[in-house]
């Protein structure tokens, strides 16, 4: 079996339609093309030895050093020995201007030796459709084409490849000074035409000025600005542009416990995590982003049916997700199984979505008054909210056991139907105002009531579990109770007790009723909630101390997984849209309150 690669080791690049992940040692072991959602191409991070990858690899190298250039999603990754030094640059070109749409858009790799000599050995093996599609190769007049039944890719190269199996391979030797480049397309056309002169070089700056362009409209100056554009140029690649839906994360399948088998699908949209990315990203300037996924969102709103109203997650296209599929012939990163395609979540009842999507709406609306149509389509929603809210729920977490009434789901109930009374007070927006108010009035004291713990003196999971739920943490947040309240400084302190360890959380205390293994990491989207939590409670010394240390746990490029094991490991998909909004947000509140 080859080496495998663990989940941190890797950085990521994009081009508003998909990603691809690059390992520190210069393969690219996870890219789903043409999309997102697409079956993957290259998945060696779920099946090392026949997952397909496309690996640079010098001949010798005694350190690694990965790094974006500045303000960018262009990767660089460098190699050092005694008497060279190498590197290999990676970027996948989006619509950017002085780059022609036309033949799809390249994922481009640029080699080039510093000092000395250097020789990489290139190796391109795709595995079409999760690897069960077999392939031919081509080789052609400017590199090779891999045709199959899934669809074509073709490798242009400045420098000869050979043939070898299903793979495409060449030995190229540079001096000081000299480059190689190579682009990847996913095309309809199978032509393979030379490198031409400058080509890679032109795709390479206008990549750059297209990302440094964008964040340059950042309106964040604070302490931590480096954190917080990276965060930011983050969620900006998790965003299909031909859409503006914003995937969960872009790989499917990574364990959120090796050996174990919470392993799902994340490359659909989530309302919730897509209005909580459009929040951080308002808070740092960026309102087109939030724009375009408003107008998603309406479409989203007309075409809820009656008897399910909004679905948790949709497809790029705002589809449903397709049926959750086992891929059993993926052996799974380290073990993992069963490698999942597909996401069965996007069936259930999660009714905080309303309340997220409502929120977004609302703070949408201070920048840019939302259109008649957009409102019309918020009183269906909640028409449907105000028939449906008392049933149980899936929740925030999307447990697979029996639906429960969970406490954050009645306090996003809540925040639908206040935003919603702000929202219509504020512009004079033609509403039922007695109903949502009695309906808000009806959400807030069942979750006082039945969502609070007598004997724990603590808000709890839902009613009668006796068990801590770190979604709670945002009752503040979302201005549900005041960060001092008594009923919330109590909460957080049976939460920092049963689930909070120095910087690191958990999402809840495991309750064996969801029917799967109990084997998870820490949440770090948990950790900056507790920042922020803390923030807003006035311990500042000790927010701020708990956010330098959750700091520590991102990856080498200031990248974070969905979770992180007991050794600091990153576990579940990689990158997580909803740790990196978090991180913003909890970032942005602290530095306001530090002056």
């Amino acid at each position: 079996m080859a080496d495998e690669t663990r989940i941190e080791d890797h950085a990521v690049v994009g081009d508003l339609h998909s990603v691809a992940l690059v390992s520190t040692d210069g393969a690219i072991d996870w890219a789903c093309l043409p999309r997102f959602d697409s079956p993957a191409v290259f998945t060696r991070l779920l099946d090392p030895d026949d997952g397909g990858a496309f690996t640079v690899e010098p001949d010798a190298s005694d350190r690694t050093r990965q790094l974006y250039l500045p303000d960018s999603n262009v990767l660089m990754t460098r190699f050092h020995r005694p008497d060279s030094v190498s590197e290999v640059v990676d970027f996948m070109v989006p619509n950017a201007p002085g780059v022609p749409e036309e033949g799809g858009r390249p994922l481009v790799r640029r080699l080039r030796t510093v000092r000395g000599e250097q020789t990489f050995s290139v190796r391109c093996r795709p595995a079409f459709d999760w690897g069960r599609a077999p392939h031919e190769v081509e080789l052609a007049g400017g590199g090779a084409v891999f045709r199959s039944a899934a669809g074509t890719l073709t490798l242009r190269c400045t420098h000869p490849l050979e043939a070898d199996g299903p793979a495409a391979v060449g030995r190229i030797t540079l001096q000081a000074g000299e480059t190689a480049d190579l682009l990847l397309r996913w095309t309809d056309d199978a032509a393979c035409e030379p490198v031409a002169d400058g080509e890679a070089e032109r795709l390479q700056t206008a990549t750059v000025t297209f990302w440094q362009e964008w964040i340059g409209r950042s309106t964040y100056t604070g302490r931590w600005r480096e954190t917080v554009n990276r965060g930011a140029l983050l969620l900006k690649l998790l965003v299909y542009a031909p859409t503006g839906a914003l995937v969960a994360s872009p790989t499917a399948g990574l364990p959120e416990g090796i050996g174990g088998e919470r392993n799902w699908d994340y490359r659909y949209t989530w309302l919730r995590d897509a209005a909580f990315t459009t929040y951080a990203l308002m808070r740092l300037g960026f309102t087109d982003e939030a724009s375009a996924f408003m107008d998603w969102l309406q479409q989203r709103m007309a075409d809820a049916e009656p008897d399910t109203g909004l679905l948790p997650m949709y497809t790029l296209d705002g589809d449903p997700p397709p049926a959750e599929e086992v891929l059993d012939h993926l052996p799974g990163h380290r073990g993992s199984t069963p490698v999942r395609s597909g996401n069965a979540a996007g069936e259930q009842l999660q009714l905080d979505t309303y309340g997220e999507v409502l929120d977004s709406v609302y703070l949408f609306n201070k920048h840019a008054p939302i259109s008649y149509d957009l409102w019309s389509q918020v009183r269906s929603c909640l028409a449907w909210l105000a028939e449906h809210w008392r049933e149980p729920d899936h929740g925030l977490w999307e447990k697979r056991g029996e639906p429960r009434e969970h406490t954050f789901s009645r306090v996003m109930v809540w925040v639908a139907f206040e935003r919603a009374l702000r929202l219509a007070r504020q512009r004079g927006l033609p509403a039922p105002m007695d109903e949502w108010a009695k309906l808000a009035g009806e959400a807030y004291e069942s979750v006082q009531e039945a969502g609070w713990d007598d004997e724990l003196e603590a808000f709890v999971d839902f009613p009668g579990s006796g068990r801590m739920d770190a979604s709670l943490l945002i009752m503040p947040l979302v201005k549900f109770t005041g960060p001092t309240d008594p009923r919330f400084t109590s909460t957080l302190a049976r939460i920092e007790e049963r689930l909070v360890l120095d910087s690191l959380v958990r999402r809840y205390e495991p309750d064996g009723e969801d029917g799967l293994d109990a084997g998870e990491g820490t949440f770090t989207l948990c950790s900056f909630w507790y920042v922020e939590a803390l923030t807003r409670a006035g311990r500042l010394r000790e927010a701020r101390d708990t956010l330098e240390k959750a700091f520590t746990y991102a990856n080498h490029v200031g990248l974070y997984a969905e979770e992180l094991g007991t050794s600091g490991e990153h576990l579940g998909n990689f990158p997580q849209a909803l740790t990196h909004l978090a991180l913003i947000s909890a970032v942005v509140n602290l530095d306001k309150q530090l002056g």
